[in-house]
């Protein structure tokens, strides 16, 4: 196993929700993923765009079966896989269900609505959120000007929270989103390029617009248990165990385009009507 995390960390993520790794990809690796974000077309080509309650957009690309592209490395990643192993509660092997590169541009992009990923994904009818975990690797920097995310620290204890549609995104239920604000922390997760952080699919979370002058980009791999059955996914990649490569992949190994990823279209999926 090289799981970078600590047993205080993994200790951590069971009582928080999430945790903050400092520096878990260099720079080295950052900088060839932004190159290939911004340089591979078929991120662009199959960007989503979806509307917050006011009418700005955020930009997502999203596939499902990690290739042997550079984002593909990493999400097969000794460090990436061995990690979220120590904090799923389940010794079955660890299953990639999807990554997407989140876009959110100066000025223009937009915020995503207090949420849970697990109330996107009950629809999916996983059976079991404490097999579900979410990793984002920061690209560019992250702060309250241009829209970090912002959690509600041990929120993920609530269980699953009523969600509903805000704009064309999915809301949690704002009741219970305004009284666990009353009973817990907000946390601003302000990180910087290569840091990464972990949480839970049920840990409430949101980020507001960016009215910056910087970009605000990262890419989040979600990850799920073999054990935990989706019986309404049609993807998958959510059952087919991940085939490891050595941490080193990503910037030794020759890459792929994304050109052949198995990108989602927002056609296919009601939730993103």
């Amino acid at each position: 196993m090289s799981s970078l995390l600590t047993p205080q960390q993994i200790a951590a993520y069971h009582k928080d929700g999430y945790i903050i790794v400092k520096n878990f990809c260099s720079k080295q690796e950052v900088d060839k993923m932004y190159s290939t974000a911004l340089e591979d077309k078929a991120m662009e080509k199959n960007a989503l765009d979806l509307n917050d309650q006011t009418g700005k957009k955020t930009r997502l690309s999203l596939w499902f079966t990690p290739g042997s592209d550079v984002f593909g490395y990493l999400t097969r990643s000794e460090k990436m896989v061995d990690s979220v192993a120590n904090l799923l509660d389940s010794d079955a092997p660890v299953c990639h269900f999807h990554s997407k590169l989140m876009q959110k541009e100066p000025k223009v992009g937009g915020a995503w609505e207090w949420h849970q990923d697990y109330g996107y994904w009950y629809k999916n009818q996983f059976m079991f959120p404490d097999q579900l975990v979410s990793v984002m690797i920061a690209l560019t920097p992250a702060n309250k000007e241009n829209g970090c995310i912002q959690v509600i620290k041990g929120s993920h204890k609530l269980g699953r929270v009523n969600h509903g549609f805000a704009g064309e995104q999915v809301g949690a239920d704002q009741t219970m989103v305004d009284n666990a604000l009353k009973t817990m922390e907000l946390v601003y997760v302000e990180i910087e390029p290569g840091d990464a952080l972990f949480f839970h699919s049920n840990i409430l979370h949101r980020s507001e617009a960016n009215l910056s002058n910087s970009p605000r980009w990262s890419i989040i791999s979600c990850y799920s248990a073999q054990s935990n059955l989706a019986y309404n996914e049609t993807s998958s990649s959510w059952h087919t165990p991940i085939e490891k490569v050595p941490n080193e992949a990503l910037l030794n190994w020759e890459s792929s385009s994304l050109s052949a990823a198995d990108f989602l279209k927002k056609e296919n999926d009601p939730a993103l009507k």
